[in-house]
């Protein structure tokens, strides 16, 4: 018999970590315990100024936790459907006008095309629900793709400073996420099947450092008489800081 699509373990993806090894009730204990600790990442990015998606990332944290914690079926694809919606919502509101495609004519039409696009990708998500990640994952390369052609009209030293070290965690996040894929076999054998966990903790920091540059962008097209720039927490000289977004109020025209 088929079993229910809220059980235990009837997911289709199985990550490297052995379940139920440190209790009873947690099939991945370090996943879920890394996926939730990360949330704090998503909820930071949450509190910017000018993010139109807090539910979103906060839910995509609550699903990843709920899916690695249960391995269901559900948990699955609400962890997978609760990033592609809320990579959508980014979409939705941060896309620079100037790369619309050129049958789009306002935010309005964007915002359907956007929406009608989540919808058939949910659609098809459902046919092989394993095949998400990976195409998630994909989207990466075109959030790079236009972080490389905003630098190169940008000089902030910042600014690309920023996007340097957005891009380092990111890679070192993909590598343990494609590690603890495809060569699981390797990590068990040596008893550290633990990469998808690291994958929580990078791609958090790869989010502290993309929040505020897309923050930067947005405010560089939409309200450029605030002036932003990228700061950073404590000090700049320090090697681990966190980056955020400062405005100039616009000085009142007489």
């Amino acid at each position: 018999t088929m079993p229910s699509i809220f059980s235990y373990q009837s997911a289709e993806v199985d990550w490297c970590e052995g379940n139920f090894e440190r209790s009873a009730i947690i099939a991945e204990y370090y996943n879920t315990k890394w996926s939730s600790r990360t949330s704090w990442a998503r909820w930071v990015c949450a509190r910017m100024e000018f993010c139109q998606h807090k539910r979103s990332l906060c839910l995509a944290g609550i699903f990843s936790t709920y899916f690695h914690m249960t391995l269901s079926y559900v948990g699955q694809l609400l962890d997978e459907l609760s990033i592609l919606w809320a990579l959508a919502a980014a979409y939705s509101f941060w896309y620079p006008e100037i790369y619309f495609p050129k049958f789009i004519k306002s935010r309005k039409h964007f915002f359907w095309l956007t929406g009608i696009t989540t919808v058939i990708s949910t659609l098809m998500s459902f046919i092989k629900p394993a095949l998400n990640a990976y195409a998630l994952n994909c989207i990466a390369f075109h959030l790079l793709y236009l972080t490389w052609r905003e630098l190169k009209k940008c000089n902030d030293k910042r600014v690309h400073r920023t996007a340097a070290t957005m891009v380092v965690w990111w890679v070192l996040a993909i590598t343990s996420w494609i590690s603890d894929r495809w060569l699981c076999g390797f990590w068990q054998a040596i008893n550290f099947p633990y990469f998808h966990s690291f994958w929580h903790v990078l791609i958090a920091m790869s989010l502290l450092y993309c929040c505020p540059l897309v923050i930067y962008f947005d405010v560089n097209y939409e309200l450029p008489s605030f002036k932003p720039q990228i700061r950073y927490w404590p000090k700049d000289s320090w090697f681990a800081v966190l980056p955020y977004v400062a405005l100039e109020k616009p000085q009142k025209q007489c």
